[in-house]
């Protein structure tokens, strides 16, 4: 098992030139384990805007410039190699090297995920991770720097190296902890799950998760799609944000209207910047289409009338799955929601659920179920019950079989 110490706060260079990239890239080719961490800026673009990459070794730490080198030599030795690449809450870190590359690297960890197996806080802040699993503090003071500008200032270069200075200790203790525990499977597997979603968001074109549309019928969810993906396209190509250019209240208040003018679309309260003005004709457009949308390729089925005691089960078992979670010091909020335990009781009740092409039921599943889905369905078949041990203590509940 990994027990390096923490690397030492030295200095690090900044790389600005090709070939000082090379070199370091050279390097890394031998490292076991590289940890890195991004800075970026996204409020301006349709993808982040890549500032900076920190990067930690067992031996060095340096920061590459992406405004002055060319860093798809270090996404593709990412890729190659056969080191473990570590991060925190590296979706947006996964996806600068999938727009760039095509691929993720063999061997992740991502140490937000791998804390979520060894106590009750998930999502939990790189600080926050620092703090309980290894007892320090990283350095802050630069949280609202615009990483574009240059040139970058000493304090701005050292707060960004704390983000990955921790990293590969984290590693090395998690590893422990979670090997200690035995849930590396666990963890893997949920991993893998978490880097299988990233890679498929890639290409898919989700306009189901446009806020506010739970309540929209079939031919306002179908304006709904033509909208987004009008938006979608028009972000892409002029390189804004999507929601700077149509924002989901206002998406969803044209569906809702049904209305297919130019005039009346401009109408609505919000809808006078001259960027939509100028787009008016093009989302009357989008309504009409979505007019004209048959019906059967919409309907995801009639949502199924779930009775009375199924919620209140739900209500019953929810806490059952927070206090097996708590118990077993793993976060609850990783293991599943209250609708997870909804989609397990309408399963086992035989009602079906809305979603049935997505599969089994969640807490049914994997790691899930081993924890808390296969005790959630003996206190549904009745061979296990719940009990209060002691209305004082935190965790009260109590699992006993019965017979």
């Amino acid at each position: 098992m990994p027990t390096s110490p923490p690397i030492p706060p030295v200095p690090a260079p900044i790389i600005t030139r090709q070939r000082q990239l090379d070199e370091l890239c050279d390097r890394l080719r031998s490292a076991p384990e590289i940890a890195f961490d991004t800075e970026f800026v996204s409020e301006d673009t349709f993808y982040p805007e890549l500032c900076l990459i920190q990067i930690a070794t067992r031996v060095e730490m340096a920061v590459v410039d992406p405004q002055e080198v060319d860093v798809k030599e270090f996404w593709q030795l990412l890729v190659d190699g056969d080191h473990v690449t570590v991060f925190h809450a590296g979706r947006e870190e996964l996806n600068f090297i999938l727009r760039a590359v095509g691929a993720a690297p063999k061997k992740l960890f991502d140490v937000q995920l791998a804390t979520g197996f060894c106590g009750n806080e998930y999502p939990a802040s790189y600080g926050a991770v620092v703090g309980r699993i290894l007892s320090e503090k990283p350095q802050k003071g630069e949280q609202r720097t615009d990483w574009r500008r240059r040139p970058l200032t000493k304090a701005q270069v050292d707060y960004a190296l704390e983000d990955v200075r921790f990293l590969l200790p984290l590693f090395d203790k998690l590893t422990r902890i979670l090997y200690k525990r035995e849930r590396l499977e666990w963890f893997k597997e949920e991993l893998d799950s978490w880097r299988d979603d990233v890679v498929a968001a890639q290409d898919r074109k989700d306009w189901r998760r446009v806020s506010g549309i739970g309540s929209l019928r079939a031919h306002q969810l179908a304006i709904v799609r033509e909208l987004w993906f009008w938006r979608y396209e028009q972000a892409e190509r002029l390189n804004q944000p999507p929601k700077r250019l149509l924002r989901d209240d206002l998406l969803v208040e044209i569906a809702k209207r049904k209305i297919d003018k130019p005039d009346q679309i401009l109408a609505i309260r919000g809808m006078q910047r001259s960027a939509l003005k100028r787009s008016a004709g093009e989302l009357a457009d989008c309504v009409k289409r979505g007019m004209a949308t048959p019906l059967e390729k919409l309907a995801r089925g009639p949502r199924r009338e779930l009775p009375t005691q199924l919620h209140l089960l739900g209500q019953f078992l929810t806490p059952a799955l927070t206090s097996i979670c708590r118990r077993a010091e793993v976060a609850a909020s990783l293991a599943g929601t209250a609708s997870d335990v909804r989609d397990l009781i309408a399963e086992r009740l035989g009602y079906g659920r809305d979603d049935e092409d997505s599969g089994p039921p969640r807490l049914l599943t994997g790691w899930r179920a081993e924890l808390v889905g296969n005790l959630i369905d003996d206190l549904l078949a009745g061979r296990k019950s719940i009990r209060i041990t002691d209305a004082k203590k935190e965790d009260p509940l109590a699992f006993d079989a019965i017979g």
